[in-house]
């Protein structure tokens, strides 16, 4: 590891005396040049292929199989190891190697099956996802492999003697053991796997229609707008919502064709929520909400709501003065029609945020050349961390698309941390939404080395061209932030386990680091660090980001509303089962919680992804962005390039992982214990205008 420092040390010099020197004429340092130059790689022929991420048999598709194999084979030994030895601390080491070598194959499978252009590779993938998916569900419910551990838990001696991390991390593997009914007889626990893999299907299958676009005949739609959709022969296909289309007919077209329900698709869901209600009572909760919430800051459904319904009760006036707004400019537009309706409320907030503080997001991204804000990433990190980004020179076959790029994240004095792949740009059948991936956790090693983390960050941006780099809109650059939070969560991290590795922890603390970013995005002493125009070197003017950060607030009201909408419904659909539909249950919940009217013959939950992934936690992005609002406005506000401060939030918010209690390492930054209302305040405070810098921009 120390072999990095020397480089470290020589790259650090390089990359001041060209920043110095030669911004004006734009050149870049090291890992700004690795991003704002089209990637350039050498011939392959003669080099030996390495396999994806350096394992040698993913030279070929076949290579599943074989590390599939290998990770079973370890698995069988790793089982008889934890049956056959004495309650100690080498039980839960022993769960935790037998957890690290299946997900070392599912979570790498998982990543390759969603984002390898090869189909082959798609589908070997997930094949592999599907046994390993199918073994964990058989572990889970291996009562001798459960009794090894009940034995340590039960034995109060040896638990006292274990460190905090340990005690925890054994309970979390008993949680998954008693979430599949291992206390069930033998009958019920099949039932358990039974419904699991039934599940299993059914996410799959829920995923792939809520993407699936609708056509209609082109008769039934006036001439002119054909153009704005896709043209099937005789039919029009409509694939999304156009709810940036600044015609009023073309997001009403687009809303009522593509939301139209699907009995199908209908069918799917109810089966979906009614298996996971069957799933939750049968190992003893009360609802799928209750088992999921388990183990989260929140805790319990009633929480949730709570704070959901605090929050509504604070922003009802605001909300309502963003829907005058709304429907005072869309008459403005549309005099004969001027009736305010859902296919309105995210094209409108925009022209009105626009039209308000003049924000053009093409006016910003010369500024935002993607170079210059990796720049601005390597910068923050090492003024808050100590850390270096280091673009890394890629082996052949190591990558599954040639404009990925390579990330070592070395720190000043600990050396190497970690790897970044950055997969970043647009390619066809790539999922379009931002993720963050872990391909392999961190966790402490028997010869005493650390397993080094290594993420992928994927996003869809735009290639360079041979006359200028990609150049981000604001949008994109915060959301680049935010998933390089969820990267510097896992990089960070040095828990001793990689069951609580970086982001594996509580959904609703997960949010927090990546969110935190946004504010470091939107803040001008970080922002005039890296933000020069491409072209002049020149820095973004003050005034610019002023009211870039202020316009986010137009309408910002309506737009929590929304989102507290979305939570609700997640929670109804999992709490306890009622007698009338999915569609019936969001009609009531979209009237108390949103005030825009329900569109007949319409069936939004159909379209609701997040229902597979965040089932009965899309509340998280609301609390996650309250507690990262009190972190930065208590920690980071005062001087957000802090070493002291960004060491202390590396000691006790990044540093577990999910190997400590969420709200205790909340408490621990915030030197207090936040109550709901402390949350709700938090999110409405983040509303109000900042009337100093308002004027200072006006008077300047």
């Amino acid at each position: 590891m120390s072999a990095y420092n020397p480089l470290l040390r020589l790259l650090r010099a390089r990359s001041a005396v060209t920043l110095r020197l030669c911004r004006k004429v734009t050149t870049w340092s090291p890992v700004g040049a690795a991003f704002n130059a089209q990637a350039v790689r050498r011939p392959d022929l003669f080099r030996k292929n390495v396999g994806l991420f350096g394992v040698p048999e993913l030279s070929s598709t076949e290579g599943f199989d074989v590390i599939q194999e290998r990770a079973l084979l370890e698995t069988d030994q790793l089982v008889e190891k934890a049956c056959s030895s004495s309650p100690s601390a080498v039980t839960v080491e022993t769960f935790d190697k037998l957890s690290d070598s299946l997900c070392r194959v599912a979570d790498l499978a998982d990543f390759i099956k969603v984002a390898h252009p090869d189909p082959l590779y798609r589908e070997a993938a997930e094949k592999t996802c599907i046994n390993i998916g199918t073994t964990v569900e058989k572990l889970n419910t291996n009562v001798e492999l459960c009794k090894s551990l009940k034995n340590l838990l039960d034995n109060e001696e040896i638990m006292a003697k274990l460190d905090p991390e340990t005690r925890r991390v054994a309970e979390l593997f008993m949680f998954d053991f008693e979430i599949s009914g291992i206390h069930l007889d033998e009958k019920q626990r099949k039932e358990v796997v039974n419904l699991n893999v039934r599940l299993l299907d059914l996410n799959n299958q829920f995923l792939m229609g809520c993407h699936m676009p609708n056509r209609i005949d082109k008769r039934a739609l006036p001439h002119h707008i054909h153009q704005h959709f896709t043209n099937e022969g005789n039919y029009v296909q409509i694939g999304g919502l156009h709810a940036d289309a600044p015609d009023d007919l073309v997001r009403e077209v687009a809303y009522r064709i593509f939301l139209y329900p699907n009995g199908e698709m209908m069918h799917t869901l109810e089966e979906l929520l009614s298996c996971r209600n069957k799933l939750a009572r049968l190992v003893g909760y009360e609802s799928y909400s209750h088992r999921a919430l388990k183990g989260t800051m929140a805790k319990s459904p009633d929480t949730v709501m709570n704070f959901l319904q605090l929050l509504t009760d604070k922003l009802k006036d605001r909300t309502e003065k963003d829907f005058e707004m709304m429907k005072d400019m869309k008459t403005k537009f549309n005099p004969r029609n001027a009736d305010l309706m859902p296919w309105d409320h995210p094209y409108l907030s925009g022209v009105i945020r626009a039209e308000r503080f003049n924000i053009e997001p093409s006016l910003y991204s010369p500024y935002f050349s993607l170079g210059a804000c990796m720049e601005g990433l390597n910068s923050l990190f090492m003024q808050l961390f100590g850390v270096s980004l280091l673009a890394e020179q890629l082996n052949a076959g190591e990558v599954w698309s040639e404009d990925v790029r390579k990330l070592a994240v070395v720190h000043e004095t600990e050396g190497l941390l970690g790897y970044i792949y950055c997969d970043f740009f647009y390619r066809p059948d790539k999922p379009h939404q931002d993720c963050h991936f872990t391909i392999r956790g961190g966790r402490l090693l028997d010869d005493g080395q650390y397993q080094l983390p290594v993420v992928v960050l994927m996003l869809n941006l735009p290639h360079p061209t041979r006359s200028a780099p990609t150049l981000l809109t604001p949008a994109m650059m915060e959301n680049l932030f935010h998933e390089m939070g969820h990267a510097m969560h896992s990089m960070l991290g040095r828990t001793r386990y990689q069951h609580v590795t970086g982001t594996r922890c509580a959904t609703d603390f997960a949010e927090v680091p990546s969110i935190l970013m946004e504010y470091f995005a939107t803040d001008y002493r970080v922002i005039n660090q890296f933000a020069r125009h491409y072209q002049t070197g020149q820095p973004l003017p003050q005034s610019m980001v002023t009211r870039l950060c202020e316009s986010k607030k137009v309408c910002g009201a309506a737009d929590t509303q929304l989102q507290i909408f979305y939570a609700v419904l997640d929670q109804i659909y999992h709490g306890k089962p009622q007698s009338r539909s999915t569609t019936d249950i969001m009609i009531d919940m979209q009237q108390k919680y949103y005030g825009l009217p329900y569109v007949p013959n319409t069936a939004w939950q159909l379209r609701f992804s997040h229902l597979i992934g965040y089932g009965a936690k899309y509340y998280s992005y609301l609390m996650s962005r309250a507690v990262a609002s009190m972190v930065w406005r208590q920690c980071f506000h005062k001087d957000p390039l802090s070493r002291e401060t960004g060491e202390r939030y590396r000691r006790e918010m990044l540093a577990h992982g999910g190997g400590k209690e969420p709200m205790l390492m909340v408490e621990g930054m915030l030197q207090k214990t936040p109550s709901t209302e402390d949350f709700v305040d938090a999110l409405v405070s983040d509303l109000d205008p900042d009337f100093e810098t308002f004027i200072m921009d006006s008077e300047g």
